[in-house]
Parts: C-alpha cells; sequence; structure tokens
C-alpha cells in the first residue's frame, strides 16, 4: 500500500544553518505513518483501551538532502505487514520530486505490558494481498 503526506517548513523545523533540523525528519515521517492508520480506520486510543499499542523497534535513516524554511515537502510511504506483529514501512521525503530522506521502520504491535500480540484484524485485512 502507498500513502502520501505534505509537510510545511516552518521556522521552528530549521537550526542555526536555516536548514530543517535533522531530528525533525524523524517527526515527518511519525504524523505520515499517523496519518496512514487514521486512514485505515483504526482508533489508536480504542486500541489502548483493549491493550494494544504500536511500537517503533527499528528506524533505519538516510539523509540525503535539506530542506529549508518556507518549503513544502511529500512524505510518500510503502507498508506491509510481515508476519503477524511487524508493520514495515518504506519512507522517502521529497522536496520538487527529489529523495532527500529515506527510511526504513519496523513498528510491532505489543501489549501495554510489552508482549507482543497480533496486529489488529482490521488492520490485517486492509494490509492483505487481495490476490492471496
Amino acid at each position: 500500500m502507498s500513502h502520501s503526506f505534505p509537510v510545511r517548513i516552518f521556522y521552528e523545523d530549521t537550526d542555526m544553518a536555516g536548514i530543517v533540523y535533522y531530528a525533525n525528519y524523524l517527526k515527518y515521517i511519525e504524523r505520515a505513518r499517523s496519518d496512514i492508520v487514521e486512514q485505515l480506520g483504526l482508533d489508536q486510543r480504542a486500541m489502548r483501551a483493549e491493550d494494544i499499542v504500536f511500537v517503533i523497534t527499528r528506524v533505519e535513516a538516510d539523509y540525503l538532502g535539506t530542506a529549508r524554511f518556507g518549503d513544502r515537502l511529500d512524505v510518500r510511504t510503502t507498508h506491509h505487514a510481515k508476519g503477524a506483529v511487524r508493520w514495515m514501512f518504506d519512507q522517502d521525503v521529497l522536496l520538487e520530486g527529489k529523495v532527500i530522506f529515506r527510511a526504513k521502520v519496523t513498528a510491532v504491535c505489543m501489549t501495554t505490558a510489552g508482549k507482543p500480540t497480533r496486529l489488529p484484524a482490521k488492520l490485517r485485512l486492509a494490509l492483505s494481498d487481495p490476490a492471496e
């Protein structure tokens, strides 16, 4: 599945050099993943009430360019389930069509006590391959 999420760069996003502070890219890709969750109809507050949460267990990131105040970015995400508990994301941040940041992210579904648990049925169904 693929997803696109727009991001506008504000002054507060930049560092003393006038470019986007490196850690903010993690915020941008998080916002895109949160938007995916919402678009899939998952209510994370309701999931938490049922003792289920998503935990990021791995992020591999490459910084390939820079963005500055006023730029408009596009976070493009492809994602799929891997096994019963993992949700994998490939995320690119683009500026004017050029990839300036790339990340591979692994999320795991867990109980609030930290025990792995199956991805919610609604998510598994949304991510399932119709050809299977």
